[in-house]
């Protein structure tokens, strides 16, 4: 017989019989749905933290969170009562009845997310509440409690721990090899985690986000607290998008309804069609290639393809073709008017009027960028730094002719004997006889020292600086990972620049010049990066900065906190955060004088500081605020983290910005301003020269290019 033949005989005469499905297997296919990639695993373990106000969350990620994804936050934690039922199918705070879906107010309410994990993975939970005397870490494997090792019992057990829930997923899709070999790789993983984890961190502005690789000392994602969504679309987006954003606010107009925009659609009047919108959109000097869309509704993040076309619709009367925009779009509508159950992982919503609203908030972002039209700016830049290349001296390269009306090319070909090459003017090279800088020709009234404004004065001379023999393997891995993020390009740009002028004091930008190219640098970046080296280069054998009276470790720790805002947050009064920065100061005062000089008193005094560079004096009117920040910033619990911290913070104090709470001088008094001009320019540059190793992150927003001598000669050529 042949193949059909056979397969036809082993067919069943009849219909198959109906069986009902092994739980297992329902809940493995449940799973399924709600759980596709870690990616949705983490949103839906942000939104329980979100859920449970958490003020800080932490995600550690392995393997793009295949192989580990921890979420930590401060929320108000699990009962130990209810763990034996966490991470069954439909166990949940959020819903009695059917009826409150009809003013449902938080992400979750299904029910699902926790048991579908502990199906498809290893899952772990630590939980503290703030009545329980201690934490209490439970194990889950198919939705019920397992004992953590062969003998014990599978009941919580109890252990040591903060306020609030720690899960942690391993192995994902252990189980499911199919779904596990479909993933992407692990870096592509990762990126969507932190796709996830930035959203919300814009929405979520008062939350503290972080999002760190296992074993990696600094994190890819990290947030402070603050009130401003536009600060933190500028934060995570970058500055570009930052300083191009424009605000749209939109509401229901109905007759009687406030004019203000409520905080909640359903504020004064209880009319279920009301609702309000707030968007955060780019203007028409900013172009991407891809559209960036962050859409929240009632502050769940969802996904909606009409409300996405209708947007960048308006934009395409106003962007090139091919252009596109950023917009984040928050609305806000009566529970009663949305169905959130509408998918399993809640990435669809349905809402009445949907079409009204939609044609509403297009409008009004129209309105907006039609009269932003006005003041449309067209800037003009180059390739990002690099080498400085000459067409003319490679062979097989195209030359564009500078007088071809036509823009026509033609291609140098291949010769057998190179004739020697002409330089033009335009590739000439040129640097002031004198070194003369911006300052050299304004006149200076009343400098500081004699030579500030002097074209002749040179910058001091530096001593080399050896590094330290070390035998810590954290200090060994922080100093190889400098030598690997080493930008090659740029270090060699800061390294052989001609120092044109400083641009604006208070931003600290700065004009420096290579080759026949002009960079606009910030350069208390630069000079923060510098420190950090100098400070790990000389780990453990630095100079000491005394202090001669040595002021009181309290006094400048009030001052400090007494000018920072935000405090009342932390649940502490300021006496109290003092205190607390002061007792861990004096816990570490051992290793803080053995590893970087850093000496203070058993009274309390702080006697010296570690010098990083001998001929350079930082700000001192920072000092509070550096010893402020050694509180919170510095990860005490991890070595390598505390040594890597502390030497950021550190570099941060050294750098030339200004003081973020304490003054650095008054309005009328220049002295001050003026000396630290003249050693910005003849001392820190000149460091920067010797000792920086560029990373490539300097590249993001702190050196561009502004100019470049062949395309002014050509753009003149042209007029």
């Amino acid at each position: 017989m042949g193949e059909q033949d056979q397969e036809a005989s082993s067919r069943p005469a009849g219909p198959l019989p109906i069986q009902r499905l092994h739980e297992s297997l329902i809940n493995r296919i449940a799973a399924g749905e709600i759980i596709h990639r870690p990616a949705s695993a983490l949103k839906e373990l942000l939104e329980n933290s979100l859920d449970a106000k958490a003020t800080s969350i932490r995600v550690t990620v392995k393997e793009g969170g295949m192989k580990l994804l921890q979420i930590q936050d401060n929320g108000c934690g699990i009962r130990k009562s209810d763990l034996p039922i966490l991470a069954e199918r439909f166990t949940t705070s959020k819903l009695k009845s059917f009826s409150d879906l009809s003013r449902l107010t938080t992400y979750g309410f299904r029910g699902e997310a926790l048991a579908s994990m502990s199906h498809v993975a290893h899952m772990s939970v630590v939980t503290k509440t703030k009545s329980d005397s201690c934490a209490w870490k439970a194990y889950y494997s198919e939705g019920v409690l397992i004992a953590p090792k062969a003998g014990q019992t599978p009941d919580p057990k109890p252990c040591a721990g903060n306020d609030g829930t720690t899960i942690t997923i391993e192995d994902m899709f252990y189980n499911t090899p199919t779904r596990l070999s479909a993933l992407r790789g692990s870096s592509e993983e990762y990126a969507r985690i932190l796709d996830v984890m930035t959203k919300y961190a814009v929405h979520n502005p008062k939350v503290s986000f972080l999002c760190k690789k296992a074993g990696s000392p600094s994190p890819e994602l990290s947030t402070s607290p603050s009130s401003d969504i536009s600060h933190a679309i500028r934060l995570l987006y970058g500055h570009a998008i930052g300083k191009e954003l424009l605000n749209v606010k939109v509401s229901s107009s109905r007759a009687g309804s406030p004019s203000n925009q409520p905080d909640s659609p359903v504020d004064g009047l209880d009319d279920p069609e009301r609702w309000s919108a707030e968007a955060y959109c780019t203007g028409a000097n900013y172009q991407a290639k891809k559209t960036v869309f962050l859409l929240f509704i009632n502050h769940r993040l969802v996904e909606s393809s009409s409300i996405k076309r209708a947007i960048e619709s308006v934009y395409s009367g106003v962007l090139p073709k091919g252009a596109s925009p950023f917009v984040y779009l928050s609305i806000k509508i009566d529970p009663r008017s949305v169905d959130v159950n509408v998918h399993p992982t809640k990435r669809e919503v349905i809402f009445l009027n949907e079409e009204v609203i939609t044609e509403r908030i297009s409008d009004a972002i129209q309105q907006k960028l039609v009269g932003q039209s006005h003041s449309r700016v067209f800037e003009y830049q180059t390739l990002l730094p690099g080498r400085s290349t000459d067409s003319n001296s490679r062979k097989g390269v195209k030359k564009v002719r500078a007088g071809d009306d036509e823009g026509n090319e033609e291609v140098e070909g291949e010769e057998e004997e190179e004739e020697p090459q002409k330089l033009y003017s335009h590739h000439k090279v040129r640097t002031s006889v004198h070194d003369r800088t911006l300052e050299s020709m304004i006149p200076v009234t009343n400098p500081s020292r004699s030579d500030v404004g002097d074209p002749s004065a040179k910058a001091v001379g530096l001593k080399d600086i050896t590094e330290s023999s070390c035998d810590l393997n954290s200090i060994n891995g922080l100093r190889q990972s400098v030598r690997k993020s080493m930008h090659h390009d740029l270090t060699e740009i800061i390294k052989k620049h001609t120092f044109v002028g400083i641009v604006d004091n208070q931003r600290c930008l700065s004009l420096i010049q290579h080759a026949t190219k002009l960079y606009l640098v910030n350069h208390a970046a630069l000079a923060e990066e510098m420190f950090y080296q100098l400070a790990l280069m000389q780990f453990g054998n630095y100079r000491r900065l005394k202090f001669d009276p040595p002021p009181p470790l309290r006094t400048l720790l009030k001052l400090a906190v007494d000018a920072e805002t935000g405090t009342e947050r932390s649940g502490l009064s300021k006496n109290e955060i003092v205190d607390r920065i002061s007792e861990t100061l004096l816990r570490q005062r051992a290793m803080l004088s053995e590893y970087f000089a850093m000496n203070i008193s058993p009274e309390e005094e702080v006697l010296s500081l570690p010098h990083l560079l001998k001929e350079y004096t930082p700000d001192l009117n920072k000092l509070p605020t550096f010893l402020m920040r050694l509180g919170p910033q510095v990860q005490w619990q991890s070595e390598q983290e505390c040594f890597d911290t502390f030497m950021r913070e550190l570099a941060y104090f050294y750098s030339p910005s200004p003081s973020t709470f304490i003054p650095s001088s008054s309005s009328g008094d220049t002295t001050q301003e003026k000396s630290a001009t003249w050693q910005t320019e003849h001392v820190l540059f000149q460091a920067l020269r010797k000792f920086l190793i560029a990373p490539k992150s300097l590249l993001e927003n702190d050196v561009v290019q502004v100019a470049n001598l062949p395309d002014l000669y050509r753009v003149f050529e042209r007029c």
